[in-house]
């Protein structure tokens, strides 16, 4: 199954963006730091490289993802040109904190008081960007949710006489590439539950458990993981949890064990866990190559 999401309003919030990023000096990208290219707009890369702009690139929810996994990213990302990668957590005031002074080594040409710093948060739906806007501006003006497209309009504040902020609604693209995007953004929960099939969605999150945190698994649901496949995962979790039909004579319900697997993975109490690294990022793109990989492929 190939996961689409892309509800009617993001069509005007896109073209409200491209106008907004013409008076901006700084793109915030707020990114889900277990997955990080995945959770990344194309569309919004497009629009700054376009303006030219300088991006910061918070890693957020960086306390649920692999610290490992992380530090690659951050490596991954400061390499590239006009980029700063930073991991927080927006739900922490000290590091929300740190975002104008990382704003302003970038934009060191709006280092005074004759024209203030601009800087425009960006980022694909549930990832925490009112959150980080609430906790910069010290208020609650923001609706912030659990689930994704919240924020349906651009808001913006001065955070002091020189600097300002502009808030974003949730921008997803028309068309995810790759399968295995859909599905890590859907077991994220930046995609509505409308547009997935919590079982599948389940079933893919358990596949990338198995391969690279068994041990969680096992710890979690208090069985052995050996010989284990994701769909026995998820049939193990009901078992486990007692979810079974009622009237159904002892049928498995597979339905309300995939969410005891997914609610538990966003949550963090599964554990610290990234679904993407920068290397099996790579791995994915190269296999979808439908020509071999030369070296400046790999330069």
């Amino acid at each position: 199954m190939s996961i689409q999401w892309f509800p009617g309003h993001m069509t005007s919030a896109r073209r409200k963006a491209a106008e907004t990023m013409a008076r901006t000096d700084v793109v915030i990208e707020v990114l889900d730091a277990r997955l990080p290219e995945a959770s990344s707009n194309p569309m919004i890369r497009e629009l700054r490289e376009f303006r030219q702009r300088p991006c910061l690139k918070l890693l957020n929810k960086a306390d649920l993802a692999d610290p490992a996994a992380t530090k690659a990213w951050l490596d991954h990302y400061d390499r590239q040109p006009g980029v700063k990668a930073v991991a927080i957590s927006c739900k922490k005031p000290g590091d929300a904190a740190r975002v104008p002074a990382l704003c302003q080594q970038l934009a060191p040409h709006r280092n005074d008081n004759i024209k203030p710093l601009r800087m425009m948060i960006m980022g694909i739906p549930n990832v925490g960007k009112s959150t980080l806007m609430n906790a910069l501006l010290k208020r609650r003006i923001a609706a912030v949710g659990d689930e994704p497209a919240v924020t349906k309009s651009q808001q913006s504040f001065d955070l002091s006489p020189s600097l300002s902020i502009t808030d974003t609604p949730g921008l997803m693209w028309p068309k995810i590439e790759h399968d295995a995007d859909g599905f890590m953004l859907a077991a994220s929960h930046a995609i509505g539950r409308n547009a997935v099939i919590d079982e599948e969605v389940a079933t893919f999150l358990a596949g990338i458990l198995l391969q690279h945190y068994p041990a969680l698994l096992a710890a979690r649901y208090n069985f052995s993981v050996e010989g284990a496949d994701a769909v026995g995962v998820v049939e193990t979790v009901a078992r486990k949890r007692g979810c079974i039909i009622k009237g159904s004579g002892g049928e498995l319900d597979l339905e309300k064990a995939a969410m005891i697997l997914l609610t538990d993975y966003r949550s963090g109490v599964l554990g610290r866990i990234s679904l993407e690294t920068p290397e099996s990022r790579g791995a994915m793109l190269a296999a979808g190559k439908s020509t071999p990989i030369t070296e400046s492929d790999t330069a």
